[in-house]
């Protein structure tokens, strides 16, 4: 098996202030051409020694088919036949063998299949009106224990469903994962955001037009707290969302944080032409929309450090952040170093394969040519981009033991991660 692993503690760029105008930045001590030549020599040298490929199997997809890698497990969901509208049917894969297989609750598509508990669900749009489905299955023996027509969210233990169509219950509940009883239902005609966190949805939010915003408790429904954030204004539509223990509202050009358990005002922002906010490990960051990032310190929302290069932040972890920069011509990745915003190492070229879940392990391919791929998992705390194999394929997906990816004959290569 090829053998090598990048470095990435010590690459540093000797640039100005972050988000300042200025040359293009030059590195110092270990300098960034080092970066450029390890990846030419890494690819020249997986390019030039035998392939050993990743020890694995291949599952039959075909034509409109879809593989999800849950755990030790392949989930395939294909059509029973090639005609529009076709039934289809997911199968399960252990180890290369088949199962079980069970036939979908109805003519529509499935995007999302994960587990909990001795369950397994799927959820996606449900025939021609769009509406979506989300169905249970026995994880043992694929039988079916109910479906229901909303988009399931995992909450904790249980699952939180949303309506999505203009028939049938239009309140959201939370349902027992094992048979799909209802153990509680949210206020009705309320606009409904949803908090997520490490056990998935973990509070909801109630944002009216006027009058009291309300936490809600997923997992029982209790308030936690609700607070009327503009008394005496007229009614309009509010952009609300969360972030670690702060409730956000972005407003024209600004961003204004209240802590989650009160919804007490903490601070205001001015950021013009803000984007959008999400939790980029200890830091907040703020999208603009031409571009660029900045980092808020969630405490007081003062910017820490900016930037216009980059557009979005795909992980943060150990004080570092894997951005990408968006560009047109092709997949540009970097390293961020958080503190400072300060680019620690450039990942030109390189693809991230589709985590299952968000904390999975975190996989990049590179293209080596015949169709092959060159598989690294990135090591952001500890600076490192370990290579693990060499694979063929595309629209590859990973879990943390499996990574799955599309052969051109339209079936899976399932590969078993080191």
């Amino acid at each position: 098996m090829v053998v090598a692993v990048i470095d990435l503690g010590e690459l540093r760029d000797d640039q100005p202030a972050p988000g300042a105008p200025g040359r293009a930045p030059r590195a110092v001590g270990r300098p960034l051409r080092v970066l450029v030549v390890l990846l030419v020599a890494l690819v020249t040298l997986a390019s030039a020694a035998p392939p050993t490929r990743l020890a694995g199997w291949t599952v039959p997809g075909g034509v409109g088919a879809a593989a999800f890698v849950v755990g030790d497990r392949v989930y395939v969901v294909r059509p029973l036949d090639w005609r529009p509208g076709a039934l289809r049917e997911v199968v399960a894969y252990r180890n290369g063998r088949e199962r079980w297989r069970s036939r979908l609750p109805g003519p529509g598509d499935v995007v999302s299949v994960w587990e909990m508990g001795d369950r397994v669900l799927t959820a996606g749009p449900n025939g021609p009106d769009q509406s979506w489905q989300t169905a249970a299955y026995e994880t043992a023996t694929g039988r079916l224990s109910w479906r229901q027509s909303a988009l399931g969210y995992p909450a904790g233990d249980a699952l939180l469903l949303q309506p999505t169509s203009d028939s049938g219950p239009q309140q959201v509940r939370r349902v027992a994962v094992a048979d799909g009883r209802t153990l509680w239902t949210a206020p009705p005609d309320q606009e409904l955001r949803f908090v997520l966190g490490p056990s998935g949805v973990e509070r909801l939010l109630v944002v009216p037009e006027a009058g009291e915003t309300v936490v809600l408790d997923a997992a029982t429904g209790d308030r936690i707290a609700a607070r009327d954030l503009h008394p005496g204004e007229p009614p309009t539509q509010r952009q609300v969302l969360t972030a670690g223990d702060l409730v956000l509202e972005i407003r024209r050009d600004a961003v204004a944080a209240y802590q989650g358990e009160t919804l007490r005002s903490r601070w205001t922002a001015e950021l013009p032409s803000l984007d959008g906010v999400e939790t980029c490990g200890d830091l907040l960051c703020a999208g603009r929309q031409t571009g660029g990032v900045w980092a808020l310190d969630p405490a007081t929302g003062a910017v820490r450090w900016a930037t216009d290069r980059w557009f979005g932040v795909v992980r943060a972890d150990g004080g570092r952040l894997l951005v990408d920069a968006g560009d047109s011509a092709g997949p540009h990745l970097a390293v961020l170093d958080g503190d400072d915003g300060r680019r620690v190492a450039d990942l030109a070229g390189w693809t991230v394969v589709s985590p299952h879940e968000v904390d999975d392990r975190l996989f990049l391919t590179r293209p080596l040519g015949r169709g092959r791929l060159l598989l690294a998992e990135l090591d952001l705390p500890g600076g490192r981009l370990p290579v693990r194999g060499v694979l063929s394929g595309v629209d590859c997906a990973a879990g943390r033991a499996l990574v799955v990816c599309r052969d051109r004959d339209g079936d899976f290569a399932v590969r078993r991660l080191p």
